[in-house]
């Protein structure tokens, strides 16, 4: 069984490019980027932070805050998609995703601030995330948005995800993929750092644990 090395979470970091091929990092969140990571939240609109939430918010509570910097526990992970500004560097995008071994998938929602949609951002980090999910061995990826979250629809639509109505609630709309069926490389093309590291594994991330 191949673990997640937490003492130094830089080793799965990841450099995406943008459509404007700008260097946009995909890393794990850590500890020290709360106060980071909560501003951006704040920083959306309200429209991003409602299809995000799936509901008004304004920041993430304190309980949840210190669950999505908190990498691995119970299975979830939080990444962060930065950029360098004048020498800092800031968020700009951010996604979460939690892995069950019963059902081999993997559920996801993610986020890119306002300012920064349209560069190609979402689409490198949409990709970055099913790479990541691989890594587990996961066959499925799924994700629940409001039906009215145009913009996600149609990235979701663009990367070949299919849609179904979601369990409970009709406002809710399913977006799922086969990644095992599409994915077929060998460790040298791996694209993202979880996944090479895995791949040198006969078994691939079905379980960790801090």
């Amino acid at each position: 069984m191949t673990r997640l090395r937490f003492d130094d979470l830089r080793q799965y970091s990841d450099v995406l490019r943008s459509r404007h091929n700008e260097a946009v990092t995909v890393r794990f969140v850590e500890p020290r980027d709360a106060e980071a990571l909560q501003n951006y939240f704040r920083a959306l609109t309200t429209r991003s932070r409602y299809s995000r939430f799936l509901g008004a918010a304004r920041e993430l509570a304190p309980s949840v805050l210190e669950d999505f910097i908190h990498v691995g526990e119970a299975d979830r992970f939080t990444v962060v998609a930065t950029m360098l500004v004048d020498g800092r560097e800031i968020i700009v995008g951010e996604a979460r995703y939690a892995f069950d071994s019963e059902t081999t998938s993997i559920e996801f929602g993610l986020s890119i601030d306002d300012r920064w949609q349209g560069r190609g951002i979402g689409k490198a980090l949409l990709k970055n995330i099913e790479c990541r999910a691989a890594s587990f061995g996961a066959e499925h990826l799924f994700g629940d948005t409001l039906r009215s979250n145009d913009a996600m629809i149609a990235l979701a639509r663009k990367a070949g995800y299919a849609f179904t109505n979601s369990p409970g609630d009709w406002k809710l709309t399913r977006f799922q993929k086969d990644i095992q069926k599409q994915i077929n490389v060998g460790p040298q093309e791996i694209p993202c750092a979880s996944w090479r590291l895995a791949a040198v594994s006969p078994s691939a991330m079905s379980s960790l644990a801090v």
